[in-house]
Formats: C-alpha cells, structure tokens, sequence
C-alpha cells in the first residue's frame, strides 16, 4: 500500500471544472492519471463497509479492475470474499492526510459516503466529509469521481423544498462537482435489491399489515431501480470521456406510487391483495416512528426516508444511456427486481444489508480485550459448562445464533427487551441476520454487531441497544482434554450513576436468561452431536 502523502499547498479552486478552464487558470497540478494506460485503472471504494459499497467491489474486479477499499474499520472487510484481491487503505473520511494517502496513485474514486441515521446533524457531517475528499482528491491528481446520490423531485420545486436527506445528497454532488476533478454524480431514488433498507421497508410494510393507515406520501411517484443497473452504471462509469463533468437521473423502465409498489409486491411474493387507507395527517415524524415500529429499519434512518419520499421523485433525462447503454433486455422491471430480492433471501445468498454500515462504537472506546481496563468498572458474567459435544458442534451452534434461531431462552424477555429498545428509537430486534448460518466481522445480528469472530473458537457481540453504558457478550468454545468447554461471558461498562443502576436493576435477571441460554445451547449442540435438530 502506498505510504502517507504529506499536506500539499491549496489551490484556488476553478468556478468550471472541464479541461479547458483548468488550463485557463494555470493549474499546475501533477497530471491526472489517464484511463488507456497498460495497466487496469485502480478504483478506490469508500464505503466499501456498505450496502453498495460491499457490491461494487466485486463487480468492479470482475470488470478486470484494480480496487483500493478506504475504510476506517478495515477488519470489517476482512472476511468478505473478496478481501485478498484488494488493497485496504484505513483512513477516517474527515482526516485530510489519510484520505489523500488512499488517493494516491488512484484513477477513479467511487465516494459512496453518507451519514444518513447518525443524528439531525448528519446534513453537516455530509457537508464537511465531501469537502475534505474533494480537496484530497483535487490534491492527488485523480482523473475522477463517481459519487451516488439522490434524485430530486419532479415537480419543480427547490431543493430548498425538498427533505433533509435530499438536500444533503443534492449539496454533497455540488461541493464534488464544484471541484477541479471531472465527477459523475448518479442520482437514484428507491433501490430495490435484497438487503437494502428501502426493501425491507417496502418488504416489512406489506407483508405485516394487510390493512395499512398511510400517509399522503403513499401516493407520490417513485422511480424506482434495482440494484443491478445501479451497480452496472457504477461500473461502466470508469470509461466516462474526460469532459464528461455533470449529474445523471437513473432510475429503472417503472414509475409508480409508493401504494402501487406495495400492490405489487404482494402480488410478486404470493400475498392477498393489501387495503390501503390514506390518512392525511401523519406527518413524517408520525410516520417514521410507524415505520421503525413495523419494519427493521429504526427510526432515525426512516424518519428522513419518508421525508424523502413525500416528494414525487422521477427521472428528467436518461443521459446516462449515451455512455453506458442499456442492456439488451433494457433495464430490469420492478417486479423483476422484486423477484431477484426475494430469491436471494430465500436462498440465504444476502451479500450485504443495509445495516452493514453500521459501527460497533467509537475507535475511542475501550474494548473487553484491553489487558489493563483503562476505561473504568467493568461489570461481568461469566459462566462455564462442559459439553458432551465436539468442538465444532458447539461452534455450529454458536454461529447460528440469533435472527431465526432466536437466542436460546426466554423469548419473551429478548422480545420485550427489543420492543422497548425500538420505543426510544434503538434498532431492536428485527434487523436479524444477513445469513442463517456464517457472520463475519461488521455483520448486524439483531441488536448486537459482530465485533470478532474467530472460526471455531470465539464469537465477540457488542450491543447496539440503547444502553446506558458499553457492552458486550463473548462465546467461546475450547477443546479440553477429552471435552468441550463453552464458555459464556456477558460483560458491561456503565455510563454514569444510571449506568450502574441499570446494571444492578437487570443482575436478578441474569440467571433466567443468560444461564437459561448457555444450558440450551449446550443442549443444541448435544443434539448436533447426535444429528437430531439443533433446537
């Protein structure tokens, strides 16, 4: 990998980005790396911890590319299938130095970067990442910048007007266009794939409520696209000419209303046609917390969904065809997309979700492994069994916990405990699994995130439940002698007076469900032994 670049002096930036006005102001920039040189172009992907970024990978290195990841976490990226085929640059998008470090040697950057769901200042986050990696990305000479955004309303109004994540997508494709590096700015609206959270919110609505009170915003046209053209255009967009300096409408043969789609959908998944009511005054706040209520997307990432959806968004032009054609079969239809999404569920082949961008806290935190706990009391239960199983039964059942499988005691408290999280706006317990039966490094699994795994000995979760504290749970399995020791350890770092309340009010509780679950586990993994069912 490419050692660090050092700052470099700033340059006045051009009101006009194309060759001919660079040339006018005198840049004296290094040349920018040229797209017919021996060697495959190298496509740098930040936000590769994604849901697209996670898919544009693998599709950029089957169109023969060299791909560089930008990660701030890059453990998260080892267990993809595709980790030994890329170079991995660890750089936080608002660090100058580190970002202009991944830039280098670069011919293109995908910048799939957003902060949607991280709080109301998200549209300033936005803002401040897109400059630091416009003026990197001026710095380092790249020949251009592939930035995913979000498609404006159709009706004439303002981006002014429009919601809060759409003007945060809009101004971020300005501040990138406004550099001097030539960008393409894709502007999607509703994309339909497996794992994505506009699917599973579209999925969760219809299949759960037959009879639905909507909102106005039911009833807006919506172009949407599935997320195989969207990664085509990503892909084909490396070949872009070089004066090609502006934003494309993508979107897919179909637009329908958000009532419509969900017609469709029942219809495609074998449901019974679903009763719409409208109901005028749900605002978006009303309807965000409905959301986060039936679906597994929380609310503070369906809150600006549905705002962004009370606008009727669909495509002006389709420009984007002049460069990368349609296929010959045209661009897949919605219920084609519809069908794709659900295959892949069903077969449990789920590359990545939504939630997989999410993070395990802070890179200031401290973590359970610290070998002197700097960080304050640390609370733990640990229990200990011997199991009449191999190791590698235990593992079996170690890794399947969760989602599906559940969590081996109590359902009742793990179900109470997860609709109290989504009541104050946490993820609670639907987000589940990307895959029934394999994790690796990132995955979501219900309100937990798979902070390590080590395959046949070690699963380490940490909690993304509104807590007033960290925490963390740890299962382990070793080969003792002739036995199997499960060790099961619950650990938690209180925030505050509360924090060690909160600890000491849930300790009475722990033998049900934590010794409940290690004593049924180790039974799963006993009938594992023996062939029967795991549960």
């Amino acid at each position: 990998m490419p050692g660090a670049l050092g700052p470099r002096p700033r340059r006045p930036r051009p009101s006009s980005v194309g060759p001919k006005a660079r040339r006018a102001h005198g840049d004296t920039r290094r040349a920018a790396p040229t797209l017919d040189r021996v060697d495959s172009p190298l496509c740098l992907v930040t936000g590769s911890t994604g849901y697209l970024g996670g898919r544009l990978v693998p599709e950029l290195l089957a169109a023969g590319y060299r791909v560089r990841c930008m990660a701030r976490t890059p453990d998260k990226l080892r267990d993809h299938p595709w980790a030994d085929r890329v170079e991995i640059a660890r750089a936080d998008a608002l660090d100058p130095d580190a970002v202009r470090a991944a830039l280098d040697g670069v011919t293109v950057a995908y910048y799939l970067i957003h902060a949607l769901g991280t709080g109301a200042d998200f549209g300033d986050t936005d803002r401040r990442t897109a400059q630091t990696f416009a003026a990197a990305a001026e710095d380092a000479g790249i020949a251009r910048i592939v930035y995913l955004g979000g498609l404006g309303p159709a009706d004439g109004s303002t981006a002014r007007d429009s919601s809060p994540h759409l003007r945060s997508r809009a101004e971020v494709g300005e501040i990138l266009l406004s550099s001097a590096v030539p960008t393409a700015v894709l502007r999607a609206a509703v994309i339909i794939g497996s794992g994505s959270a506009s699917f599973e919110m579209l999925r969760y609505l219809t299949e759960r409520l037959p009879v639905m009170v909507t909102p106005r915003w039911v009833t807006s046209r919506i172009q949407p696209i599935a997320v195989r053209d969207v990664l085509r255009y990503l892909v084909g967009c490396v070949e872009l000419p070089a004066d090609v300096d502006r934003a494309f409408d993508i979107g897919g043969p179909d637009v329908l209303t958000y009532e419509s789609m969900m017609q469709r959908y029942a219809a495609v998944s074998g449901l019974r046609r679903r009763r719409v009511l409208p109901v005028p005054m749900l605002s978006p706040w009303l309807s965000s917390h409905w959301v986060g209520l039936i679906t597994p997307v929380p609310g503070n990432l369906a809150r600006p969904l549905v705002e962004s959806l009370r606008s009727e968004v669909v495509c002006h032009e389709h420009d984007i065809a002049r460069y990368v054609p349609d296929p010959p079969g045209g661009l897949t239809g919605f219920d084609r997309a519809l069908e794709l999404a659900l295959t892949r569920i069903r077969d449990a082949d789920v590359a990545t979700r939504w939630s997989s961008a999410g993070t395990a806290g802070a890179p200031s935190d401290p973590l359970p492994t610290d070998p002197d706990w700097s960080g304050g009391s640390l609370y733990e239960d640990v229990r200990e069994a011997r199991v009449r199983a191999t190791p590698e039964a235990m593992w079996s059942v170690i890794e399947g916990v969760g989602g599906d499988n559940g969590w081996y005691s109590w359902p009742l408290a793990w179900s109470i405990r997860g609709r109290l999280d989504r009541l104050v706006g946490g993820v609670g317990l639907r987000r589940g699994r990307r895959d029934p039966h394999r994790l690796r490094v990132g995955d979501s699994l219900d309100f937990w995130r798979v902070e390590e795994i080590v395959p046949g000995e070690l699963l380490r979760l940490r909690a993304e439940m509104r807590l007033p504290g960290l925490a963390w749970l740890e299962l382990t399995v070793r080969r003792d002698g002739d036995t199997t020791r499960f060790r099961q350890r619950a650990l938690f770092h209180p925030r505050g007076l509360f924090g060690h309340a909160y600890w000491w009010s849930v300790l009475p509780f722990h033998g049900v469900v934590f010794g409940g679950m290690q004593r049924n586990m180790t039974k799963a993994a006993e009938h594992v032994e023996r062939g029967d069912p795991a549960r």
